[in-house]
């Protein structure tokens, strides 16, 4: 990993393309004293710069990249320097046709499009190393230069002759034998039984793609590939003399890549935010978009770089929404509330041209600083000044919800019992937001996450079980956690085979109960769970539930409610039982948001997890941020009318009202001491620090 740098201010500022307007010198130099004016401090360059970086093959051009940040570093603003490998330049794929990607049909593509390159290809590989290494030569120690930007957006795949092969080299190494891997894939089936590696193909419209493991492994390969490719960049950056952090910007629950496999590559987490305000409401979008945020902070357990967001429209949706007044402050400052040490921009200057030319940006086509999207962008950079001393700071999550890409993975292609959707994402959404109604920090977590750190875990349809997992969930619950397990969990191993002998794999006995039949619901039907008289948790609502009901046995689990109708009318809903120091609760059924806001708030308490509010009305999200002394309390407001938010007299308000009347879209944070500071040791507070990649200086200089 990478040299660890502490900065102590947030980054403002985003994409910046000046090689769009080299033959322009009164525009670039104009866009500085608007960076200035917009409180921008850094500006992120070099993501799609490859053929105006090396126009002909060997021949290398930095010397405008060079003019453009010294230029930007005598007024003070800072640059992300990206490596270009997510575009080609021409020249490429005209003399290495390998380079370009070829298709589940094994088509190749032609030159065109961002990413359209085989990772596996020997010259292209050799190119994106070559460049990487010059760049970090010529940039690497330049005083004005913070972090490295690797690529831009991985995704995609390719099914051309080397990337199979690798495959093939891959599933040997995994497997060892071709015996261990028909067994694991179940093969026998359709009688797809292979006699060696060599025989086996990438999935294919045109061949075998009903092979449910072979699906799944293909998915991780392509991670595996893509995540081997990242090292490889950042291994010529290293080779080049660069030891400054590196980071890869990732996208909005991106199906297509496992991110947790970026953990130990990445030196520090960022992401691509764009929600679709005004489609919804302002809460029920802020909330998808806070999942979001907690998912990327909780990758690396650290401070976050949200790396690109839109000032006002993007152009690429079906329809491109203008961001309403204060949404820009009130999102930007979202992504500070749960973890980012950043607020920055696609793009800070609008394309003349191309397919990005009505994106959104700083700086339109009318080139002005009078405009509302200016204005609102200034207001973000003077609110990011205001709160500096907050950059850095960590966030503590007593809860988890487990949200595993793999287990997404499978659950996609199940092949039943709905194959219209399963829902997954949703379900996992409304237990997030349960949570998260009462102000508790939630982290995101996989099955690779360590969990003796929270107090309440739910795993919302964990279909698949890795080796080992059920002891896992187990041994948090015996230890003293409140274990929150659901209908479809632990039917499946690693390699997508069905487990034997009942389900939930390897918690029958710790949640007192065995699942026998699920019923997929069509659209139109609705169950109800009815609260059984007494419940230990004082359940008296009832609650209705559609999709997907699931039958179970009890063997010595409670029965906190029951189904109210159909056939297995009478059956559990929701099932609770002690085990060791902690609780086990298996929820049958996929049930209304409402419920889990009860239930939920019910557990947590149970379990120990204080709120920190005592009220928080409906449409307001709390958050808390810390460091070795002081805890920072983020109050917002996405509901639609303005709400009363009383706090404890111990905060001093560091940003926003002092008072406790808050509009629509408006933002507090206040600060107190950490009740906890003086038990905080200098071991705690180096873990703390270097564990977390914040941002050291008022000037930018580097310690």
């Amino acid at each position: 990993m990478a040299e660890q740098i502490r900065y102590d201010h947030y980054l403002h500022g985003g994409d910046y393309n000046p090689e769009q307007w080299l033959d322009r010198p009164d525009i670039l130099k104009k866009d500085i004293e608007y960076f200035k004016k917009a409180h921008i401090n850094t500006v992120s360059m070099g993501m799609f710069s490859w053929a105006v970086l090396e126009p002909e093959e060997g021949k290398y051009n930095f010397d405008w990249l060079e003019e453009v940040i010294d230029n930007l570093y005598k007024e003070g603003i800072y640059t992300i320097l990206s490596t270009p490998s997510g575009a080609r330049p021409k020249w490429m794929a005209d003399k290495y046709e390998e380079v370009l990607r070829m298709d589940p049909d094994r088509t190749r593509r032609f030159f065109g499009g961002r990413h359209n390159h085989c990772y596996t290809s020997p010259v292209y590989r050799e190119k994106v190393y070559n460049i990487n290494k010059k760049l970090s030569e010529r940039f690497g120690k330049h005083p004005a230069v913070l972090l490295w930007h690797i690529s831009n957006e991985y995704g995609g795949e390719c099914h051309c002759p080397l990337c199979r092969e690798k495959f093939r080299e891959w599933l040997k190494e995994k497997y060892g034998t071709i015996e261990n891997l028909n067994s694991s894939w179940c093969t026998t089936f359709w009688s797809h039984t292979y006699n060696s590696f060599d025989q086996i193909e990438s999935p294919s419209p045109k061949g075998e793609n009903a092979l449910h493991a072979l699906t799944l492994d293909w998915k991780r390969f392509v991670t595996d590939r893509t995540v081997d490719f990242m090292k490889h960049e950042i291994s010529a950056i290293r080779a080049g003399g660069s030891e400054l952090p590196a980071t890869a910007n990732l996208m909005y629950d991106y199906n297509g890549l496992d991110y947790k496999k970026f953990k130990d590559v990445m030196d520090i987490a960022s992401w691509d935010n764009y929600p679709s305000w005004h489609k919804k409401d302002n809460y029920t979008t802020a909330l998808d978009g806070a999942m979001q945020h907690d998912l990327m902070r909780s990758i690396k357990k650290a401070p976050f770089l949200l790396m690109e967001s839109c000032p006002s429209a993007t152009n690429w949706k079906p329809i491109n929404k203008l961001k309403k007044p204060g949404i820009h402050l009130a999102a930007s400052l979202q992504a500070v509330a749960h973890g980012s040490d950043s607020v920055l921009y696609f793009q800070l200057r609008q394309s003349q041209g191309a397919s990005e030319k009505f994106h959104g940006a700083v700086i339109d086509h009318y080139g002005g600083d009078d405009t509302r999207i200016f204005r609102e962008v200034t207001e973000v950079g003077e609110a990011l000044e205001q709160i500096r001393e907050t950059a850095g700071s960590v966030t503590k999550s007593p809860v988890a919800v487990l949200y595993d890409r793999e287990n997404d993975w499978a659950l996609k292609d199940a092949q039943g019992p709905r194959n219209e959707d399963m829902h997954y994402q949703e379900t996992v959404l409304k237990q997030y937001r349960a949570l998260r109604r009462k102000g508790y920090n939630t982290d995101i977590i996989n099955m690779e996450h360590e969990l003796s750190r929270y107090r309440l875990v739910t795993a919302p349809m964990a279909d698949m079980f890795y080796h080992g997992y059920a002891e896992k969930l187990r041994t948090f619950a015996k230890n003293g956690g409140t274990l929150v397990i659901s209908y479809w969990s632990g039917l499946v191993d690693e390699t997508d085979k069905c487990y034997l002998e009942g389900t939930p794999h390897g918690l029958m006995e710790a949640a007192g109960i065995r699942t026998e039949e699920i019923d997929a619901l069509y659209d139109w039907e609705e169950n109800v769970g009815i609260p059984e008289t007494g419940n230990h948790l004082r359940i008296t609502e009832s609650y209705t539930c559609k999709n997907l009901c699931e039958l179970a046995k009890v063997s010595d689990a409670e029965v906190l409610l029951r189904y109210g109708r159909d056939f297995y009318q009478g059956y559990p809903v929701l099932t609770h039982k002690k085990y060791g120091k902690g609780h086990v609760y298996y929820v049958a059924a996929d049930m209304e948001a409402a419920f889990y806001e009860d239930f939920l708030g019910r557990a947590a308490e149970e379990a120990g997890v204080k709120m920190p509010l005592t009220f928080i009305p409906e449409g307001i999200s709390v958050t808390t941020r810390e460091n070795e002394d002081t805890e920072y309390l983020f109050i917002q407001n996405f509901g639609e009318k303005t709400e009363t938010v009383s706090v404890p007299g111990d905060y001093e308000v560091l940003y926003g009202s002092t008072d406790e009347n808050m509009a629509p879209l408006a933002t507090r944070i206040l600060k107190r001491k950490n009740n906890h500071s003086k038990k905080i040791t200098a071991k705690s507070i180096k873990h703390i620090w270097f564990r977390t990649v914040c941002f050291y200086c008022c000037l930018g200089k580097r310690r």
